[in-house]
């Protein structure tokens, strides 16, 4: 089978060979994948590692095959995969054996995967299979984030900076579905115009001074995944005892904050990591409810999956990239 792999320092497509299912192992023929932001960190992780790994964590397709302890599923079944590995309930953080699908075991760019039946959940069968793909690590990650750590009610106002990323396009969609007030940044004219389009509220430029702007609004929460570059201006504009969640450090890790100022506002900081398959399950039925289609960018083949990870990488999608397989 087809499969885009890191092996020796190099990304490229090579014909794999596809084990056997065994026991609970399903067989899923898949149909498009979604691409993320750890698949471009993936090969400074792995540097010079000799053997082949698929990346990939997200993916939508047919099982095929099943393995003979299989029960909960059968062949001809459309499901979405779980990249939450090995995390099945709800917990205050993942147990010591979580993985995400895609390093170390091997992911979904690629004609066809073998996976655990717990790992599968149905699809959607109103989201195309591109959609489909979209919805996992994603909606997943923005789920948690919001309703099981932040837990943002009706009528709040949250604060998303960073219009264009997958997670937050998720989360502009779930806090409207649920009746909360959404402001959103950022640089792109474009992506401003699709934030509102999407259903935010407000929409101002990164540029802007936000307390400036927002200084007649009380935000809530602050839902923030770049880390160094927002963090401190995301914290200014929060509200005295608000909510500030954070899920990721795409520009830098270590923050510096005045800690006096912090405990004297008596904010709240929680961290928050992906999610389990309760939450993914949570996340489906919410998405059902409401009808709620991913955003999906750009559609490359398989072929051209090198060139859907540069494009991921330029950083000017809004929504999914996604990788059409079959």
């Amino acid at each position: 089978m087809r499969a885009l792999v890191h092996e020796n320092g190099s990304l490229h497509l090579k014909d794999m060979e596809l084990q056997k299912p065994e026991g609970s192992d399903v067989v899923i023929k898949l149909k498009a994948a979604g691409l993320n932001r750890r698949d471009l960190t993936i090969p400074n992780r792995r540097k010079e590692a000799e053997e082949a790994l698929i990346l990939g964590s997200d993916g939508a397709g047919i099982i095929e095959e099943v393995g003979k302890n299989v029960t909960d599923v059968k062949v001809g079944d459309e499901v979405i995969i779980n990249p939450s590995l090995r995390w099945v309930r709800n917990s205050e953080a993942p147990p010591k054996e979580f993985d995400i699908l895609g390093m170390p075991d091997h992911g979904t760019f690629a004609d066809k995967i073998v996976i655990s039946e717990d790992q599968v959940e149905p699809k959607p069968s109103y989201m195309s299979w591109e959609e489909a793909a979209a919805f996992p690590l994603a909606a997943l990650t923005g789920y948690r984030a919001m309703f099981t750590k932040g837990q943002l009610q009706k009528g709040e106002t949250v604060f998303i900076p960073g219009a264009g990323g997958g997670v937050a396009t998720y989360l502009i969609a779930f806090a409207k579905n649920i009746g909360a007030r959404v402001i959103t940044t950022s640089r792109s004219k474009k992506k401003r115009e699709k934030a509102l389009e999407l259903g935010a509220d407000i929409v101002i430029d990164t540029a802007d001074d936000w307390k400036e702007k927002l200084s007649n609004e009380t935000i809530d929460m602050v839902i923030d995944s770049n880390g160094k570059a927002t963090f401190q201006r995301s914290l200014a504009i929060l509200k005295k005892g608000g909510k500030f969640v954070t899920f990721g450090a795409t520009t830098d890790d270590v923050v510096e904050f005045d800690l006096r100022s912090f405990f004297y506002g008596q904010f709240k900081l929680i961290g928050s990591t992906m999610g389990c398959r309760e939450e993914l399950v949570a996340a489906l039925e919410h998405a059902k409810r409401h009808q709620l289609r991913p955003v999906v960018d750009r559609i490359f083949p398989l072929d051209q999956s090198l060139d859907a990870l540069r494009y991921l990488d330029e950083g000017n999608q809004f929504g999914k990239v996604i990788i059409r397989i079959s």
